[in-house]
């Protein structure tokens, strides 16, 4: 949840950090009737003063979007010009009047949760302003960057160091501290107590008058807090999204709006993404990215149907679901509910698979008229798409090899990386048909379905955990209060987690602490900096965490723990590594489809920070014996693929690695203010990933299409 800097300074000051004296404008404000009001709202905050858009995107400055005013008369003038302002296509709905202030000296001040280096950043600079990345180029001792660890939080001499960096001269230094070690201290502080993934003073000043000011700020909120603390949710404002956006919000949907015309409804980002590959590459883009996610109730629904539906820019609705978590008969009758009776009002092509899939399709083959679409396969329903809507150019795919188009070549075990000599082949996979599987969270409505699905499937669940319900019986199965009870009266191999986000964290150390050697967590939503210090206290442990925000892993065969649709997956082969739970449905049906079955699969989690990660998973398959390939499921952002990939080659692994990332059509991410240009550089996009890939020698999947073919030829000939 992003801040405008109004309300990032509001929560400085209640925070203790200082900032000018200011309050907010809307166009309401400026009316006649309103001016002595304005007038009064006024008082406390003498003139000269700044008038500065607010918006959620950077570089107003540089647009005319910061004036600076002397009178009344100036004020009312500029601002019914910068209300007219059209910023990132929309147009300025508030505006920030606030104290000139004094302005001695500029510097640059933030604190972050770094993704690759999983740790709290705090980046100070000797210059700040707006062109703060340009003068890193120029001076690159400007930016002084320190790591903070999560469990020990800032210290004094974090403070110091920042403070010296500035290079203040000597005289001044004295006078200067005590303001500044109070400032940064309370800013930390600020950003543990709201839960923010920034906070960024751009620039931080010393006035004429010797006093530290945080002139701009920009704060963003980790949403999994906000939505554990409703109190957060009060800097969020309907006013910078559109309609659509604000229904999805409000529906617990996840919506972003693009220019093409078929509008895109999918369970889970991994395969949005390759969804909306797909449409691009077909020439039928996407209007929008619409995420259920692992749950489509009935409010979801309707909304879903709603923004798509009253959408003039979409001409037709591809639904595409495979159920793990969610159920696809579920979502049907949601579907069909919110269409009353009715056809639907623009053609809409479904396609379900997964768990309820049958009975989902069963339920929508009665619905009146023919702009209702059903099929269980996706291909399929591309097919009936492109005679719905006329297809356009498709985009080119973009390929590895800097453009030579050799993307989906077949294996043939080059790599660029220097191997070992030697790679052990003989550890089976640690988990089997004989290891005992705990539920902590047994007793509630996910624990006990997924459990029994479990159980179906042949796991050896023997137990669970719900605190206050030791004594109960659930499946057949006894309930414990504490993970340490349940192991002091069964052998736990693995323990898998159903709790709420708001104490899985905790699940997950109880588990650690009880000797537990593999811990599954399925739960997604733990705030960012909670799985920071849980990771950091699992630092050494025995204890192996997939997740969170996974569907949990399989040994086709023997053992099943999450909540994948068991009846896809079949023995063989092919180990798969996964960012994506429904993308990994999606994989592995199409290769059990073709003959091709899988030895382990792992779902490594689709947060920011999880546990074992891409890079260790693929050491523990590829020790495996019955491992002779390696697929990787990735997506855009990070480097977690190639670093796997370069990793394994480098061990000694050279059969085959094949890799899908989704996503390479979507729009560049956003990114945190300034804090994320200067931490995030160097990753040069899809194509340098791509490059990097095939430079292990991987054998890229330029869509969903290609997985099995690819995976049956690079087989081949590795065992040649």
């Amino acid at each position: 949840m992003q801040l405008n800097e109004h309300d990032g300074k509001t929560l400085f000051e209640e925070s203790g950090v200082p900032t000018p004296k200011g309050l907010l404008l809307s166009p309401d404000d400026l009316t006649e009737g309103r001016r002595l009001e304005l007038m009064s709202r006024l008082v406390g905050i003498p003139s000269p003063w700044m008038l500065k858009v607010q918006v959620l995107s950077g570089g107003r400055g540089k647009q005319g979007g910061i004036v600076s005013v002397d009178s009344l008369e100036e004020l009312v003038t500029n601002a019914e010009g910068l209300f007219q302002m059209i910023v990132s296509d929309r147009k300025v709905p508030l505006l920030r009047i606030e104290q000139r202030a004094d302005i001695a000296r500029e510097f640059y001040l933030s604190l972050t949760l770094h993704r690759e280096w999983g740790c709290p950043v705090l980046t100070i600079g000797r210059r700040g302003g707006v062109d703060v990345e340009a003068i890193g180029a120029e001076d690159p001792e400007n930016l002084f960057i320190q790591k903070i660890n999560p469990l020990a939080g800032l210290m004094d001499h974090h403070i110091r160091a920042a403070f010296f960096h500035l290079g203040l001269d000597r005289d001044a230094i004295k006078a200067f501290w005590p303001g500044f070690q109070t400032l940064v201290r309370n800013l930390w502080n600020c950003f543990l107590r709201n839960g923010l993934l920034l906070a960024e003073i751009n620039p931080l000043v010393l006035t004429g008058d010797d006093r530290w000011l945080a002139l701009d700020g920009k704060v963003e909120v980790d949403d999994n807090l906000a939505d554990q603390r409703p109190e957060l949710r009060r800097y969020e404002r309907d006013l910078y999204f559109s309609d659509q956006e604000c229904r999805a919000r409000q529906a617990g949907l996840s919506y972003h709006r693009f220019g093409g015309r078929v509008g895109l409804m999918v369970n889970g980002a991994g395969l949005a993404m390759a969804t909306m590959d797909l449409l691009t590459f077909s020439g039928l883009e996407p209007a929008n990215f619409l995420d259920l996610g692992g749950g489509a109730g009935q409010k979801a629904m309707d909304a879903a149907m709603a923004i798509l539906l009253d959408d003039p820019q979409v001409e037709a609705v591809l639904i595409n679901l495979f159920g793990g978590i969610l159920s696809c008969e579920k979502v049907a009758a949601a579907l069909k509910n919110a269409l009353g009776g009715r056809p639907p009002s623009k053609s809409v092509v479904v396609r379900l698979s997964g768990h309820g899939a049958e009975a989902g399709c069963a339920l929508l083959a009665d619905v009146p008229g023919n702009t209702l679409h059903v099929t269980d396969d996706l291909s399929q329903a591309l097919a009936v798409l492109k005679t719905l809507v006329p297809s356009r150019t498709p985009v080119a795919e973009a390929t590895g090899g800097s453009g030579s188009g050799l993307s989906t070549a077949s294996f043939t075990g080059a790599s660029s990386i220097p191997v070992a000599e030697s790679l052990p082949r003989d550890r089976p996979f640690g988990l089997n048909a004989s290891s005992q599987v705990l539920v902590q969270g047994l007793t509630g409505r996910e624990g006990q379905r997924h459990a029994a699905l479990m159980q179906e499937y042949g796991t050896l669940v023997v137990a669970g955990v719900t605190p206050f319900k030791g004594g109960e019986n659930v499946l057949g199965l006894p309930v414990y209060s504490s993970v340490a009870a349940a192991v002091s009266k069964h052998r736990i191999d693995v323990s898998i987690i159903f709790v709420p986000a708001a104490v899985a964290a905790d699940a997950i150390l109880e588990a650690a602490q009880a000797g537990v050697p593999w811990i599954v967590c399925i739960t997604e939503g733990i705030p960012q900096m909670d799985m920071l210090r849980v990771l950091k206290q699992l630092d050494g442990s025995p204890s192996r965490l997939v997740g969170p925000n996974t569907p949990g892993l399989i040994v086709p065969g023997e053992i099943k723990v999450g909540i994948m649709p068991g009846h896809i997956f079949t023995p063989g082969p092919v180990a798969v590594l996964s960012r994506s739970g429904t993308l990994t449905y999606e994989t592995v049906h199409r290769l059990s489809a073709a003959g091709i079955g899988q030895s382990v699969c792992i779902g490594v989690g689709g947060d920011p920070y999880v546990g074992l990660g891409l890079t260790p998973c693929a050491e523990l398959v590829i020790a495996d014996p019955r491992t002779e390939a390696v697929l990787i499921l990735g997506e855009i952002g990070g480097r977690a693929e190639e670093e796997t990939a370069e990793h394994l080659r480098t061990m000694g692994w050279n059969g085959p690695i094949l890799a899908f990332i989704a996503g390479r059509t979507a729009p560049e991410g956003k990114r945190l203010g300034h804090a994320g240009a200067i931490l995030e550089k160097g990753g040069g996009g899809i194509q340098a990933k791509l490059d990097r890939l095939q430079a292990a020698g991987v054998t890229l999947c330029t869509n969903l299409d290609d997985i099995a073919r690819l995976t049956g030829e690079a087989l081949e000939i590795g065992r040649g």
